[in-house]
């Protein structure tokens, strides 16, 4: 079967917790830490870990997860089309498991077949949203590939340069510094703007990132460094386009989409050139390319829910190697050097009584969903909403560990410069500067002990 079920030992726990008792805390000594995604977790190290179903869904839930996995992996074609057509007129990629390889990250490639890599444009100033403002002729997403009889907005170069950096012990560590070029624009760009890539990021576990509640999240941030840590995060609020109302950013790589629903529609309407009900303008709207067929909203509801619900309900595979002498010591320097703050290794769910399997439950994503500052070797200068061009949302590190078996290659960070997690650490900067300086101070064997705690998550 396509999807696994938990292991027997995780289905007791999911008994326990349905027995008739007022709810308790677990006791660090008495939870498991394998349990990343508490009842949503499956027990899987496969290239296939990020794309199972949570265990106990009913029937019904089950089948919409069933559509919406069917249509994540469709391939969308131009109009017109007895069915899943409106690709276009201009895009990035025809299919959410073409960027989203086997439900996790994607390739830092730009106009390849499995590129996943796409580059948001603003120029200066805010929409009436309060989100960035677009580009006239481009809007807000540079698309580079174009239906026949149409032309790409541009192609994006990539090229790269070492930055080496050397440990006290004489360790080398090469990293590579991404540098982007707009090239073959289809009409003239005038004035100043900025360009941010965004890779495209895993999608499991987001039911339960979407049901903490908000004042968990608010309760992390510290705008003034109270605490004289050096670490500051604070909450993005973003425009819902379905609700029509600011709402508290958890999504996207700089905490600018409040909802799963809206990320799923956003996905289609600006990496697929596809509309629906929440954005019924072609994303060429008002551009030379846009087509004249009066066929919005291209998706229905059908299944723009049941996409919205697939990724909702992918389970969080479990961690491993938790018993691992190496492993605990990786944890404790891990904590020790104050990554957890921003990486919060432990948050509670809220209660959902129509989706038990992320109701209350103890996870362990290692994220604060908030946005920090983190340096000007990692800033894209591109404003979104209230983050700024040096602020990125933290990562869950949840699953971490497996993207180089569900991606063959593993990338890491918002663009995916970094081949290893080691170069993501030493990337880290402004408000993570002090982690990173504790990080590069470490022994070598120490270094690898929390290397080998990361790649347990």
């Amino acid at each position: 079967m396509k999807k696994l079920k938990l292991i027997l030992g995780v289905a007791f726990v999911s008994a326990a917790f349905t027995m008739c008792r007022k709810a308790e805390q677990f006791s660090e000594e008495g939870y498991d830490e394998r349990l990343s995604g508490g009842l949503a977790t499956v027990f899987d190290e496969t290239s296939k870990a990020f794309s199972h179903a949570m265990a106990g869904l009913s029937a019904n839930d089950q089948h919409a997860h069933d559509l919406g996995d069917a249509a994540f992996e469709q391939t969308f074609v131009t109009a017109p089309a007895p069915m899943f057509g409106g690709l276009g007129p201009v895009f990035n990629n025809v299919s959410c498991i073409s960027c989203h390889h086997n439900d996790g990250k994607g390739t830092p490639t730009a106009g390849a077949v499995n590129s996943s890599l796409l580059f948001r444009i603003s120029t200066s100033g805010n929409n009436e949203f309060g989100g960035p403002a677009g580009m006239d002729g481009y809007g807000g997403q540079i698309q580079d590939v174009a239906i026949f009889g149409k032309q790409p907005e541009a192609q994006i170069q990539i090229t790269y340069t070492d930055e080496v950096v050397t440990y006290a012990d004489g360790t080398q560590v090469t990293l590579r510094k991404p540098v982007y070029t707009m090239q073959n624009a289809y009409v003239a760009m005038t004035g100043n703007y900025s360009l941010s890539p965004r890779l495209a990021p895993p999608v499991f576990g987001l039911g339960l990132l979407e049901n903490i509640p908000e004042s968990t999240i608010v309760s992390f941030a510290d705008e003034g460094d109270a605490d004289g840590d050096g670490i500051s995060g604070r909450p993005n609020y973003v425009y819902n386009a379905q609700r029509k109302q600011k709402e508290l950013g958890r999504f996207g790589l700089k905490a600018n989409t409040p909802t799963v629903i809206t990320q799923v529609a956003g996905a289609y309407h600006q990496d697929m050139g596809i509309t629906s009900s929440i954005f019924t303008k072609e994303s060429s709207w008002g551009q030379l390319q846009m087509d004249d067929k009066a066929d919005d909203p291209e998706l229905p509801d059908s299944i723009l829910h049941a996409v919205a619900f697939y990724v909702r309900s992918l389970a969080v595979p479990a961690r491993r190697d938790v018993n691992n002498a190496e492993v605990k010591r990786g944890k404790e320097l891990f904590v020790q050097m104050n990554c957890a703050a921003c990486h919060k290794p432990v948050v509670q769910t809220g209660v959902d009584v129509t989706f038990p399997a992320i109701s209350n439950q103890r996870i362990q994503p290692y994220t604060d969903l908030l946005l920090h500052d983190m340096g000007e070797g990692l800033a894209d200068n591109y404003n979104d909403f209230l983050a700024n061009g040096r602020e990125w949302r933290t990562a869950p590190l949840w699953g971490i560990g497996l993207f180089e078996k569900t991606n063959g290659t593993p990338y890491y960070l918002h663009d995916g410069r970094a081949r290893t997690m080691e170069e993501a650490i030493l990337w880290h900067g402004g408000e993570a500067e002090r982690s990173k300086t504790k990080f590069v101070q470490l022994s070598k064997t120490d270094r690898q002990a929390v290397l080998k705690f990361l790649k347990s998550l």
